[in-house]
């Protein structure tokens, strides 16, 4: 006999205990995917000037500074003003249900004229029109979509 014998009865013991660690890990493996997956798209839900304080928040988390949120009515097309590494950006938040069109890419173009900014971007919790990704090309304009916040919000993490 070896040192180690174990009967049928405390080998099925250890099969059981082994296969409830394993069930446990994986439940709170999932779990805290879900809560992860769960609070980082709750941007989904959000109203128009939720989602723009949510991007000024983000924006100052990636090293932007000087993130100010204009006013709600009369911005010119404008939700947030910031600043990241001496460049200045003018940028709109659209929080939509379907792809933005080119009429969000002409305001910001218009906007970043108007507060005398150096970049102009439209960001979304959605995707972008293909006019829309043509005229921002011409005009010079970056577009931020659903994909790139996630993309920010998993640099911040």
């Amino acid at each position: 006999m070896s040192g180690l014998d174990i009967t049928g009865v405390e080998m099925e013991w250890i099969i059981i205990i082994a296969a409830i660690g394993l069930l446990l890990f994986v439940l709170a493996f999932l779990d805290i995917k879900g809560r992860h997956s769960a609070a980082g798209r709750r941007w989904e839900e959000m109203e128009g000037r939720e989602f723009e304080l949510f991007c000024a928040d983000l924006l100052k988390k990636r090293g932007f500074i000087e993130v100010e949120v204009t006013k709600a009515s009369g911005d010119y097309g404008i939700d947030i003003l910031a600043e990241k590494e001496g460049v200045t950006y003018a940028i709109q938040c659209k929080r939509y249900n379907s792809p933005v069109g080119v009429k969000a890419v002409q305001e910001v173009y218009a906007g970043r004229d108007y507060y005398d900014r150096m970049v102009g971007v439209v960001m979304t919790n959605q995707y972008f029109t293909a006019p829309a990704v043509e005229a921002a090309d011409r005009l010079k304009i970056l577009l931020w979509d659903g994909g790139y916040i996630d993309s920010m919000l998993s640099e911040t993490r």
